[in-house]
């Protein structure tokens, strides 16, 4: 790339990198998905479990559709997915605003696998409308054309193809779960576990690749150990605001830590590993609430409101033996197993005082 280039796009805030796209824009992407597609589950799961009528009856119809609360939030998941990462790559306000329209017609176009389509062209959209912004002396009319042009067309071309490929990855992944849960249940596990701990987003994937069922089971139990496990493991260091913090926020949080003494993320990898397992052929927890909620763990509860909202939608009896495992695989065994094998570490010196201070 010439010196010129590499000026314009410093110039127009334009910077390709792993970091900015797989890590600011993919986290801006889940909190567009929180804001939307979850809120409006746990909305309409409160309004029917508690018969709010509020929250229950439609209070719109547009094109002969009814619209709850919840399910308008649910109809904008697509816009406000773009919009958050428009805003996460420091989009000027009209390519911010055209973006809007991007997501729709990525999230629709792409169907169950929507959010992939979504994240990858409201990059190219939003980096394309930053180049032309502020460049003629029409910007109010160019920049939206330019960015909704290329937004839509995109959307046109490989949105269905994007959301194609990532529900037979997503299906790939449940199917081998359904044939092999205990070594999947191992591996789903840590690995969307250990994602949620990294500075990349477990509940965009989890959405991106539809990922439900016993394969969403595993995710719970392996965000849940992470989150749960790093709370409980620096309870001494961090006390009651660490366990609250990374308990139901984040155990991302513990990044800075993990690159200082890798060491210390072993408890909760072991713990995720074990409890996957037990998730997937112990208790077949399963997730059939939105696929965003398999990837967010304990995080203001919104992994086991899903697991619960997945029961009422698939008309389950649940039981006695359900809420065991529920609170056995997010809460009980993650805080056990991630403090006796911490114990271990700190015994043998592989873990010392401050390591784990926030």
């Amino acid at each position: 790339m010439t010196t010129k280039n590499q000026g314009f796009l410093k110039r127009k805030g334009i910077e390709i990198s792993f970091r900015v796209y797989a890590i600011d824009a993919l986290g801006a992407m889940a909190q567009g998905l929180f804001c939307t597609l979850l809120i409006g589950t746990i909305i309409n799961t409160i309004g029917t479990q508690f018969h709010i009528a509020v929250l229950c009856d439609p209070i719109c119809t547009v094109n002969e559709v009814p619209y709850t609360v919840g399910g308008l939030a649910m109809a904008m998941t697509g816009p406000a997915m773009a919009a958050a990462i428009g805003y996460a790559l420091k989009s000027p306000p009209l390519v911010l605003f055209s973006l809007i329209t991007v997501g729709f017609a990525a999230n629709a176009l792409g169907g169950a696998g929507g959010p992939l389509a979504v994240l990858i062209i409201a990059i190219v959209a939003a980096e394309i409308g930053k180049a032309v912004a502020g460049e003629t002396k029409i910007d109010i009319l160019v920049t939206p054309l330019v960015t909704i042009g290329v937004g839509v067309a995109l959307a046109v071309l490989i949105a269905p193809t994007l959301g194609a490929a990532a529900m037979k990855v997503g299906t790939l992944i449940m199917w081998a779960t359904e044939l092999q849960p205990f070594l999947m249940g191992i591996l789903v596990a840590v690995i969307v576990g250990m994602a949620l701990t990294l500075p990349i987003s477990s509940a965009a994937i989890c959405a991106a690749l539809s990922l439900t069922g016993l394969a969403g089971g595993a995710a719970v139990a392996g965000c849940c150990a992470q989150m749960v496990g790093f709370a409980v493991m620096s309870f001494r260091e961090n006390r009651w605001g660490g366990l609250i913090s990374q308990g139901i926020g984040t155990s991302m949080l513990q990044m800075s830590n993990i690159v200082k003494n890798p060491r210390i993320w072993i408890p909760p990898i072991i713990a995720s590993a074990i409890t996957g397992p037990i998730a997937t052929c112990i208790f077949h927890l399963q997730m059939n609430g939105a696929p965003v909620s398999s990837g967010m763990g304990t995080c203001g509860f919104v992994g086991q409101i899903g697991v619960y909202t997945g029961w009422v939608a698939d008309g389950k009896v649940i039981g006695a033996f359900d809420w065991i495992g529920l609170v056995l695989i997010c809460f009980i065994l993650p805080a056990v197993l991630s403090w006796a094998i911490c114990r271990f570490e700190r015994k043998i010196g592989w873990i010392k005082e401050g390591d784990l201070k926030l």
